[in-house]
């Protein structure tokens, strides 16, 4: 319920089952040629009325789409979104995801909105193969942790969309361990993309948000710099072990599910490739909107 309250508070601001056999799917991934590799995201998509707004932040996310298009446009996309939490790790196989409006409170233009991209069963099928802890299912859509995003990062929805959830039930190491195992699907032309938030204590935004506060609580900007510094040293064992940053880390991740999205995107850093920092803000009090990119 607090979950609730927080969304439909966020949406008075201005607007600033289908079964497939899929055993002989994994090899048709292999007619797709040798890409240059694909880059991977992280994208704090905080409100979800970012879908409908046209600001600094969506801004933001429309340049990085034009780019990675320009640059070559993905094959498939498979988002790991801090919205599809199950026990047990899944792919969804499904050919036509649904558009899934996994909330309430807010204005019909929202619920209004539809990403109609296609799925990918078939490299669904070869994320389920890369790794014995992926099971397939067909019981999933694009979450909003998905589609507020990619409406701006690929407005045309021309890019074939699949998810991965997130086992709630999991240690960060396992999350940060199976990451590792997704990296061949950047060869082959797939934009893998983390969406939560580094911080996002919703209890302690909410009476920043009633009181129309907008700055941010000190130790919300402290965990937020702590993880950007840890990311440009490639620290990423301190990132699994995020808890032992003391009380900011656990008032910025209350709960782990917006945190993990983070650490699939950190996991598949190369050696040498970059990981740039493109938009940064903390708002709410206790939300960051951290986005980066990784090659």
């Amino acid at each position: 319920m607090l979950r609730r309250s927080f969304l439909q508070s966020l949406s008075v601001l201005p607007v600033l089952s289908t079964s497939m056999e899929l055993s002989h799917l994994t090899s048709l991934t292999d007619t797709f040629a040798a890409t240059e590799k694909m880059p991977v995201l992280f994208i704090g998509h905080g409100n979800p009325m970012n879908a409908l707004m046209d600001n600094p932040f969506t801004q933001s996310l429309s340049a990085v789409g034009k780019a990675i298009k320009q640059a070559h446009k993905p094959n498939a996309i498979l988002v790991v979104s801090a919205h599809w939490l199950t026990k047990g790790t899944y792919v969804c196989t499904h050919p036509n995801p649904e558009t899934i409006h996994d909330f309430g409170g807010f204005p019909d233009e929202l619920f209004a909105v539809q990403y109609p991209a296609k799925g990918s069963p078939e490299f669904a099928a070869q994320t389920a193969a890369l790794a014995k802890e992926i099971q397939k299912t067909s019981e999933w859509g694009l979450d909003h942790g998905a589609w507020t995003i990619l409406k701006h990062l690929f407005p045309l929805a021309d890019v074939p969309v699949f998810q991965l959830s997130i086992d709630y039930h999991q240690p960060m190491q396992y999350h940060f361990d199976l990451a590792r195992h997704l990296q061949s699907l950047r060869d082959k032309g797939v934009l893998i993309l983390g969406s939560g938030n580094i911080v996002h204590n919703l209890r302690l935004s909410m009476g920043k948000l009633q009181r129309g506060e907008s700055d941010p609580y000190d130790w919300a900007v402290e965990f937020d710099e702590w993880t950007k510094k840890k990311l440009n040293d490639r620290d990423f064992k301190s990132l699994i072990d995020y808890r032992k940053f003391g009380k900011a880390a656990d008032l910025s991740v209350p709960t782990v599910d917006h945190y993990v999205p983070m650490l699939y995107s950190a996991a598949l850093a190369g050696a040498s490739e970059p990981i740039k920092q493109f938009y940064e803000e903390v708002t709410f009090g206790g939300m960051s909107m951290r986005c980066f990119q990784v090659g």
